[in-house]
């Protein structure tokens, strides 16, 4: 992940923020996905009167989120997902390797001991594969979001029956994001994604809040 992480501070609000965001245009790409072009449509070095940038890009390169409709004909689209899934406390819970569903078990415990609210999304740090039982672990909780820093949720190779399992139960997946510099714990997300009608997913600039205490 050569991603730099950036962190931002606002001390009038004795909070800091960190992006777990990648930059769009030299971010991951899920095998097989297009990246994402950029086009430069006026430039004032060439004598223009302004700059004027358009891009292309696929739903689910970089950070994104993923919506029922992703893997399901009749499941919702991006805009009909309620906000308050993507914003709100959240817990951010460190592995490596498979999360088996012992181990999904063992983060929700944890996530809920540290505050009741944040047990509601859990992202991920570390390079981890969810699996099918974790992924009904999740799923039977009931919370709203499941993130991870990988570009999809389950193996790269067969990522289907872990969506199916959580996408299902209405669980929205936040992917690619970047937990390096952010320490286990309880953190405010913001991953609203862009309002795209009709979509499986949407890009977003993901953002964890940490109060100074």
């Amino acid at each position: 992940m050569s991603y730099q992480h950036k962190v931002q501070y606002c001390e009038t609000d004795k909070m800091k923020i960190y992006d777990i965001s990648q930059e769009v245009f030299g971010c991951e790409v899920y095998p097989g996905d297009p990246a994402p072009e950029k086009e430069l449509l006026s430039q004032m070095s060439n004598g223009d009167l302004y700059n004027l940038t358009a891009f292309r890009m696929c739903a689910h390169n970089g950070t994104h989120v993923d919506a029922p409709y992703h893997f399901y004909q009749d499941g919702k689209t991006i805009s009909e997902i309620n906000l308050t899934k993507f914003v709100g406390m959240t817990y951010v819970a460190e592995h490596q390797g498979v999360v088996t569903a012992d181990d999904a078990r063992a983060i929700l415990r944890k996530a809920k001991q540290a505050d009741e609210h944040s047990v509601k999304r859990i992202l991920m740090k570390g390079k981890v594969v969810v699996s099918v039982d974790a992924a009904k672990v999740f799923a039977s909780a009931g919370i709203c979001l499941l993130g991870n820093e990988s570009q999809t949720v389950g193996p790269e190779d067969a990522p289907m029956e872990a969506h199916l399992v959580l996408l299902g139960a209405e669980v929205v997946l936040l992917e690619g994001i970047r937990l390096a510099e952010v320490a286990e714990g309880v953190y405010f997300l913001n991953a609203a994604p862009l309002n795209l009608a009709g979509a499986d997913g949407a890009p977003c600039r993901a953002l964890l809040v940490e109060m100074n205490k």
